[in-house]
């Protein structure tokens, strides 16, 4: 630090060896240096480290905060990156971009682009496609996935889960976008649904946050209603977040009953729920769930939790195609969460071969022989039904005026050797072609479908897997 400040005063001292040493010698003073408005600047990330003499008025007296870019900064740093480089993305795709990386840096948006251009040249492509920008996002976000496959029914209870979590997001919470859902395993999560807001929000009123609870107990919910009043452990972390979120709403926020602040009593031991001196943070948290403010608690998570239980019931069949799409390609972006929900074409999925009634009925007998299956913890006797393959041609235009389409419409064709199939969910492939060993689940096989048609249903057992390429 001395030498620091020493460098900054020495700027006004003379400078150079003549001017300073050969002036004196021949009893001259030194030239002072040119009155330069001299501006010292500096950088850090650790604020809080900084010395406070160095702080001092005269010296480092004024701090500016540089924070994350905005979402108009993030757009324009994108677009520049990705005039770089040859792709096919719209003005709206990177709109959509900016805002599903709410804190991207310079540097981790950089990144990100170079990822994509690995995607396609992997694909054998020299343009950047929206698939390339999403697989990217998804392998930068969660890592790469660990080398643990479910056993058959814990993946479809991991699935439903996640599914529910995801059609609650969709059905309720309206100031936040679904960003993605997975049910790859990550270092401490078996799953997840990650939602970000559409735009830079600073504040929440009460029914986002009542919205926010009813998808933490959406699994709890889900999980009681299609596994007949049975559910995992892995409902714990979303006790947990709900809970915080109802004690903050009733005890600090004022959307509660009352308008006392917990906070205020709590810190002056005053009140049903204040902290008396010598009581230590287990006590204090056992009186909350004594005193009223603890029944208040509950209260608000069964009436939440209740509403969670009706949103699914009304939505059975769309949970069940979420759980479907994430058994079979792991990972989703949200928009695919859509496009299943309201059955129309997404990104990567199409979400109108989801409303064939045939593959809901095939779709509620696997579910049964999953249920089934964990209760005598066997194997699942029923096989994961496959979604069927639109006819050519086929449009929505078509489809309204026709009315709804027959079901030996919705049929799949036959695959030809090496071409399309889903995977063999128990031994590592992730369905509908190989998963490579970067973390990315490829939607096609190596081949292309037969051309054949046959009016035979498509649930039955699925074809075996096409041979895996070399990676």
């Amino acid at each position: 630090l001395q030498a620091l400040l020493s460098e900054i005063s020495g700027l006004k001292k003379p400078r150079g060896f003549i001017n300073r040493y050969g002036r004196r010698l021949l009893g001259m003073q030194p030239k002072p240096p040119p009155k330069y408005r001299i501006l010292v600047m500096m950088a850090t990330n650790m604020p809080d480290s900084l010395d406070p003499a160095m702080l001092r008025p005269g010296r480092i007296d004024r701090i500016y905060k540089v924070g994350y870019p905005s979402k108009d900064g993030r757009v324009r740093t994108y677009q520049g990156y990705f005039d770089k480089v040859s792709n096919d993305l719209t003005p709206e795709q990177i709109d959509k971009l900016a805002v599903i990386t709410r804190y991207a840096t310079g540097a981790t948006m950089k990144d990100l682009v170079n990822e994509a251009l690995i995607y396609a040249i992997r694909d054998g492509r020299d343009t950047i496609t929206w698939a390339d920008v999403m697989a990217a996002k998804h392998l930068k976000d969660l890592g790469p996935p660990e080398d643990v496959e479910y056993i058959e029914r814990e993946r479809h209870a991991v699935a439903v889960h996640e599914a529910c979590h995801a059609l609650a997001a969709y059905r309720v919470s309206w100031n936040f976008n679904i960003d993605l859902a997975t049910i790859e395993k990550g270092g401490d999560y078996l799953g997840m649904v990650r939602s970000v807001p559409p735009e830079d929000q600073f504040s929440e009123w009460k029914s986002d946050l009542e919205a926010a609870i009813m998808v933490s107990l959406a699994s709890l919910a889900g999980e009681r209603l299609f596994f007949d009043g049975n559910n995992t452990s892995g409902v714990s972390g979303d006790l947990a977040s709900a809970t915080t979120l109802a004690m903050y709403m009733e005890a600090y926020f004022g959307m509660g009953e009352t308008v006392t602040s917990h906070g205020v009593t709590r810190k002056a031991g005053v009140g049903g729920v204040g902290r008396r001196p010598g009581d230590g943070e287990e006590n204090s948290e056992r009186e909350i769930l004594k005193s009223t403010l603890g029944e208040r608690i509950e209260d608000n998570l069964g009436r939440l939790l209740d509403a969670a239980k009706e949103l699914l019931v009304d939505n059975r069949a769309e949970v069940l195609r979420i759980a479907h799409a994430l058994e079979v390609h792991r990972t989703i972006s949200g928009d695919d969460v859509a496009a299943i929900i309201d059955g129309r074409p997404g990104p990567m999925i199409d979400g109108r071969a989801y409303l064939d009634p045939r593959f809901v009925e095939a779709m509620e007998e696997f579910h049964a022989a999953a249920v089934t299956a964990q209760q005598g913890h066997d194997r699942v006797a029923v096989p994961l039904p496959e979604v069927a393959s639109l006819p050519a041609g086929w449009t929505e235009a078509a489809a309204t005026e026709a009315g709804p389409a027959p079901a030996s419409v919705l049929v799949a064709d036959p695959p030809a050797a090496g071409g399309h199939g889903n995977g063999d969910h128990g031994n590592g492939d992730h369905g509908n072609g190989e998963s490579s060993g970067n973390g990315r689940t490829t939607t096609g096989g190596n081949g292309s479908p037969g051309t054949g048609t046959t009016t035979q249903p498509p649930y039955g057992p699925p074809p075996p897997p096409p041979p895996a390429d070399p990676v």
